[in-house]
């Protein structure tokens, strides 16, 4: 099977170091590359499922620009709704009246949620979610899970381990390990009515290590705990929502959250995020002055009713999650059958893989050597034109077909043909 080169990307790669920070911007900055001459940096075009880079490499694109395309590149009936608001209006004074036509339809998707707040970013949410918990409740404290990603704020990074962060920004933090009632309980006891809200992914989806699910009940219990202790109960569905369930994650896993942060599959790319809550909680989210320059534009707001009327139409979530485990399950049994062990954690549709040589092998962590072999033959499924990275949640998109899959399995039969010569 052929394999990729890049040169233009390459080309343009080094024009970008000179004018821009780190030549590109996130994960691909941080690391997710590696090795870094095994992917392109730049692309030229997208349609449906795939991606073609700078210098016309074709790629199955199992990353969905880090999720947001949830339809497929391009989709005409969003594309079609997005030309039709442009001849419009966008970014106006007053904004238009999509803004609440989008609203109606987020309240009427999403099953425990009665408002919608519009921004931009998943971060602008995520923080805006624990301002509005501290404004209901009268209380400063937030609890969070050990490792979880909720953005960039200061708040929401990992105490110690990024630069120009501040001790003070991140003091009235509590953390708790993920899965673990006995030690919500003991934060709960130890700030006896302190806590404003407890931020939460649907299950444990850090980057660089296995992700894990909740245990049986433990959304429950948890449900149980906040309404007790009059804590606000916040999800951030920035990156599972739709993938799992059109009626939210939290439907998904059997409990109801007061706040829900989401993002990335709400407009297939179109910039757009949004706070939902409960009525209660409607009045302490209007206190709070929060906005941006361009976060009542109607574009997005077209191009996400549109989105999420398809992702209906096409019971998409259903078709996501069988599309995902047929390649999960198909990369197991190809691992299997080279004497490789393929961990496959998290949902098929939010998949994330890690290669090892057995199951009892030392627990594959980016960060370790041990992850060399997963490294390696993720490059060489890149080069052979589908898309992954060695250390985030991969996605599924509603235009993955079974011949996509049976293309990305034949990708993944010779990458471990090749990497089983070297380890």
């Amino acid at each position: 099977m052929d394999t990729y080169g890049y040169p233009k990307s390459n080309e343009w790669f080094e024009k970008a170091k000179r004018i821009i920070p780190k030549g590109i911007h996130g994960h691909q900055g941080i690391g997710s590359y590696k090795p870094l001459e095994s992917y392109p940096i730049f692309s030229d075009h997208a349609q449906g499922a795939y991606f073609w880079d700078a210098d016309g490499n074709k790629f199955l694109d199992f990353m969905c620009a880090y999720g947001p395309n949830i339809l497929g590149y391009s989709d005409p009936d969003v594309n079609a709704a997005v030309s039709e608001q442009m001849k419009k209006e966008d970014c106006v004074t007053a904004p238009s009246y999509k803004m609440v036509e989008f609203a109606e339809v987020l309240v009427d998707t999403i099953s425990s949620i009665d408002w919608a707040f519009m921004a931009k970013n998943g971060g602008d949410v995520t923080s805006l979610s624990l301002m509005v918990a501290k404004v209901a409740t009268g209380r400063k404290k937030i609890m969070l899970v050990n490792g979880s990603y909720h953005g960039v704020a200061p708040w929401a990074q990992t105490p110690g381990a990024a630069k120009g962060i501040f001790e003070k920004e991140q003091q009235d933090l509590v953390y708790v390990d993920w899965d673990n009632i006995e030690q919500i309980e003991k934060a709960i006891a130890d700030n006896p009515g302190q806590i404003a809200g407890f931020i939460s992914t649907p299950y444990y989806q850090p980057a660089f290590i296995t992700n894990r699910l909740p245990g049986p009940g433990y959304w429950k219990k948890v449900r149980e705990l906040c309404t007790k202790n009059g804590i606000v109960l916040i999800l951030d569905d920035v990156r599972c929502g739709f993938r799992l369930d059109l009626a939210g994650s939290d439907k998904y896993y059997g409990f109801d959250a007061d706040l829900i942060c989401m993002c990335k599959s709400l407009a297939n790319g179109y910039n757009v995020s949004t706070l939902m809550g409960k009525a209660a909680l409607k009045e302490a989210c209007e206190s709070v002055y929060y906005t941006g320059s361009y976060w009542l534009s109607a574009v997005p707001f077209a191009a996400g009713i549109a989105c999420i009327n398809k992702l209906k139409k096409l019971d998409a979530a259903k078709h996501m999650l069988k599309i995902g485990k047929l390649y999960t399950d198909g990369l197991q049994k190809l691992a299997a059958s080279y004497g490789y062990y393929m961990e496959i954690s998290a949902e098929p549709s939010l998949f994330y893989i890690a290669l090892a040589q057995d199951p009892v092998e030392k627990k594959w962590n980016w960060f370790d050597p041990s992850g060399d072999l997963h490294k390696a033959w993720v490059a060489e499924c890149v080069r052979r034109g589908v898309f992954i990275t060695n250390h985030h949640n991969n996605f599924i998109c509603a235009a993955m077909t079974e011949a996509d899959i049976e293309f990305a399995l034949s990708v993944a039969d010779d990458a471990f043909r090749v990497v089983k010569s070297k380890f």
